[in-house]
């Protein structure tokens, strides 16, 4: 089979980016597979150029409703109508057509939660699965960077699936963590795939700051000095909208913010008109960017400092995805490791918090998932949670005797507490070295540098000025106004339709 040729016919390249055609050819030869492919080296192709060749339904498992929906629009603009997104937004009437109708998919995207769902499990039980697919596939290990307690069922689900052949990808896994993701699939052996995680054309620079008021003037500097389209990161949804607002004030009329506390009609926007090029500019908490369509993205610059070396390389790698050059600029400040430090402390449960809302269960004689919506929202308020602390306990408090699991709970958070503590130490001391940066992350993911990069970080004597030098001309975009973002919505909308009709 001339994987080439299918290349073409169905995607219009010449050529497979490094790791592609290694994946593909792994899932052809029926190899459950795990693939590390860095980000914006084409993930979603490894499974989309199988799904022709099995002819049979792929179901990808995403963490994101944005993430779902930009890989299902790709996928109808290249002109691919059988595909389903499955998600709480439909409708009763469209939930029902859609399970009619499940077998007729060639893509089915779905979150973990909704494979929690016995209905579902049993709809997708009487179709042919070709390939399931576990994105972002980091989210099982429990050494992973992001907690997400439903991605532990997914070795559950697929054996209520009869184990169906599996592609789990990520861009960003030490040894230990891909170890735990093929251990937590319950698959027994894992054909895996293993690229490089340098972007060679992504300079890295990290610039130590007085404070907040100079760290605020740095950012407005760099944004008027690189053309071109970038992302500011933060991990506060306040300070990206002050930081926004402050831009705006100061002549910087392209920037907007994005965070998980916004409508979700009004993260779509930001997130089209951003890759329209109609925004040059997007603050935004760390899940903007995965899975955007945009490759000429040419500066990621960090306000706030990410918990982990996997979070702050998947969040640079969103940077110049067109092979191009471009750069990655990390402010800090002394003492800004106590926001991350205590972001990770309220991602799980106190003890005090774990004896509260177990002594609670058990009075009640009730399992988390029998609660009904007022008392589940009473249990956010009495033990003051947070929506990851109570998935959770949803995960953790499946029958009716909380009591039982209770020390259990505990020593799991005080295992993922130390480590998650230990991650930012690492990613502090990288912070501070007087080494090689790029040196530094190879190291953490156990790779050696196969050459040296001129254009490479700060502590290689790189500054702002040598990556200007060499900067691909940025070409402006015109920047449509509309007097409101629901009529600018509207007409996002409306032009993906026409495309999707064409």
């Amino acid at each position: 089979m001339n994987l080439n040729s299918v290349l073409k016919e169905k995607f219009g390249f010449d050529n497979f980016r490094p790791g592609q055609q290694e994946v593909i050819q792994s899932l052809l030869e029926g190899n459950h597979t795990l693939a590390m492919l860095p980000t914006g080296s084409g993930k979603s192709l490894c499974y989309q150029l199988p799904a022709y060749l099995f002819n049979k339904t792929v179901i990808i498992v995403s963490p994101l409703l944005s993430l779902m929906q930009d890989q299902a629009d790709q996928l109808k603009m290249r002109g691919e109508k059988s595909v389903l997104t499955l998600n709480s937004f439909l409708n009763p009437y469209q939930k029902k057509q859609a399970f009619e109708r499940l077998h007729t998919y060639r893509f089915i995207f779905l979150s973990p939660e909704m494979l929690g769902l016995d209905n579902v499990i049993q709809s997708l039980k009487a179709i042919d699965i070709g390939l399931f697919v576990i994105d972002e596939a980091h989210c099982i290990s429990q050494w992973g960077y992001d907690f997400r307690p439903d991605y532990l069922n997914l070795g559950e689900v697929r054996q209520k699936l009869n184990n169906p052949l599996t592609l789990a990808l990520t861009a960003t896994a030490t040894k230990e963590v891909r170890q735990d993701i093929i251990g937590k699939l319950n698959i027994t052996y894992a054909k895996e795939v293993i690229s490089s995680v340098d972007r060679e054309n992504i300079s890295i620079l990290v610039e130590n700051l007085a404070d907040y008021q100079e760290k605020l003037f740095r950012v407005l500097s760099l944004v008027r000095e690189f053309p071109g389209s970038g992302i500011v990161y933060f991990s506060s949804k306040k300070v990206a909208e002050s930081v926004t607002e402050f831009l705006q004030d100061n002549g910087v009329s392209s920037v907007n913010y994005y965070h998980g506390g916004m409508e979700q009609e009004q993260r779509l926007l930001i997130q089209q008109q951003f890759i329209l090029g109609q925004l040059k500019i997007i603050c935004a908490t760390s899940a903007f960017g995965m899975g955007v369509n945009k490759a000429d993205v040419r500066f990621v610059i960090h306000f706030h400092m990410p918990s982990t070396m996997e979070s702050y390389l998947q969040e640079i790698g969103r940077a110049g995805r067109d092979q191009k050059q471009s750069v990655a600029v990390l402010l800090y400040c002394e003492g800004d490791e106590g926001l991350p430090l205590h972001l990770l402390e309220q991602q799980l449960p106190t003890d005090s918090q774990i004896e509260a809302v177990c002594s609670y269960l058990n009075e009640v004689k009730r399992s988390v998932g029998d609660l009904t919506l007022s008392e589940k929202e009473q249990l956010f308020q009495r033990f003051s949670l947070t929506d990851i602390q109570f998935r959770f306990f949803t995960q953790f408090l499946k029958d009716n005797n909380p009591l039982f699991h209770m020390d259990a709970m505990k020593a799991y958070c005080q295992t993922r507490k130390i480590q998650n503590q230990a991650k930012l130490g690492v990613f502090l001391n990288w912070l501070h070295t007087k080494l090689c940066r790029r040196l530094g992350i190879l190291h953490y993911f156990e790779e050696e540098q196969q050459k040296v990069n001129p254009i490479c970080c700060d502590c290689c004597g790189i500054g702002v000025k040598n990556i200007l030098d060499v900067w691909p001309a940025v070409r402006e975009q015109q920047v449509n106004t509309y007097s409101t973002w629901k009529e600018e919505l509207a007409f996002v909308l409306l032009d993906r339709d026409i495309k999707d009709e064409k």
